[in-house]
């Protein structure tokens, strides 16, 4: 069956064509490029930096730090890869560095050796909206918030976590394993609710 408009292929070639476009454009200081890029962006960045912190407040001021490198180092992007993947690299990057010397957050970077809870490989059977799983990982202490969008979200090893954060790759995983444990905890008590004021109005 024929399909309608472009390829996936096709898209990401335009894209890069579009990106590579606009990084030669900012590099020359174009203002109406480094506006388009920063338009273009700063809608997804914010929610990647939201996804760190504890307010939209802190949010924002990562997001703005975070384009402040992405314009001073934007030489380094050499076209490999999707720029957003790049931008969104140096955003997490600048998230970590932020909770790290952020006073009312450094009491929750710091991480201890966690013995590990017991958690199934078995999700509970139950389905969430996107907001409402974010919210709760944001409702988790910084440290396990932290690891729990390193590994699950970002899609970083262990090992990798550990070097971002001088921590061990095994404290990694129990701090990564207990904010699992009490999401688990957490989602099951929400669907426990429901169910009974589902019942309960029947």
């Amino acid at each position: 069956m024929q399909r309608f408009g472009k390829t996936r292929c096709q898209h990401n070639v335009i894209q890069n064509m579009d990106s590579t476009s606009l990084v030669k454009d900012c590099l020359k200081q174009k203002p109406a490029a480094q506006r388009q890029l920063y338009e273009l962006f700063a809608p997804s960045m914010l929610g990647v930096c939201y996804r760190y912190t504890k307010s939209v407040k802190d949010a924002e001021d990562i997001l703005q730090e975070g384009f402040v490198k992405v314009f001073r180092h934007l030489k380094q992007y050499k076209g490999e890869g999707e720029l957003g993947a790049w931008i969104r690299r140096i955003m997490v990057t600048t998230a970590l560095n932020y909770l790290k010397r952020n006073r009312k957050y450094q009491m929750e970077m710091a991480f201890e050796e966690l013995s590990l809870h017991p958690v199934t490989d078995q999700n509970p059977v139950l389905i969430l909206q996107a907001k409402e799983l974010s919210d709760l990982i944001r409702q988790l202490p910084t440290g396990f918030q932290t690891i729990f969008n390193l590994y699950a979200v970002e899609g970083y090893t262990h090992g990798e976590i550990g070097g971002m954060l001088g921590i061990s790759e095994g404290t990694s995983k129990s701090q990564y394993a207990r904010a699992r444990y009490l999401l688990i905890q957490w989602i099951e008590a929400r669907s426990s609710s429901s169910k009974q004021e589902y019942y309960g109005n029947k």
